[in-house]
């Protein structure tokens, strides 16, 4: 295992759609799977996407029980996600503030559906269905973006609730 570099916003890999996994259970799909939990670990992350460490896969990992970024989350049991799909349960969004280990040190407003359902596999190719809502759909969808090219910054609708958290929310 090891904690591999993160990459940050302006770099051009974050801007690429990644590529569907089609090997499972390979001892290359399980040590970047290693080297993911590794690294979401050390910066204390609730996820990380393969893009984030430049692996242009469909290969997400999340899961909060606690941390100390997520204070006030409740628990999203650890997940490894391959090749997902998203679908809204509502139309109902809501506006809470997001953080990216690509964009160290600042926060924004984001919206994002209140209520999902993601399908996809793990990393031995069994498949995952789930309904979810909350904190657990906002990590999900912004892993997700991941895979996409899309970074929370480009889903922010005012730029004036954007910035550095140490000034967002200085008392």
């Amino acid at each position: 295992m090891a904690v591999r570099e993160i990459i940050k916003m302006g770099h051009p890999l974050l801007l690429e759609k990644a590529q569907p996994v089609n090997n499972f259970n390979s001892p290359a799909l399980h040590k970047l799977i290693e080297d993911m939990i590794e690294t979401m670990n050390d910066a204390s992350g609730a996820g990380l996407a393969a893009p984030q460490i430049a692996e242009g896969v469909q290969l997400v990992i999340f899961g909060v029980d606690e941390n100390e970024r997520y204070e006030e989350a409740e628990p999203i049991p650890f997940t490894v996600l391959i090749n997902p799909i998203i679908t809204p349960l509502t139309n109902e969004t809501y506006d809470d503030w997001e953080g990216c280990l690509s964009v160290p040190g600042m926060r924004g407003l984001v919206p994002r559906f209140k209520s999902i359902n993601y399908k996809g596999f793990d990393q031995f190719g069994k498949p995952i269905d789930r309904d979810v809502d909350g904190f657990h759909a906002r990590v999900v969808q912004h892993e997700c973006d991941h895979l996409i090219g899309i970074l929370y910054p480009f889903r922010i609708k005012d730029l004036r609730s954007f910035g550095f958290e140490d000034t967002l929310f200085s008392e």
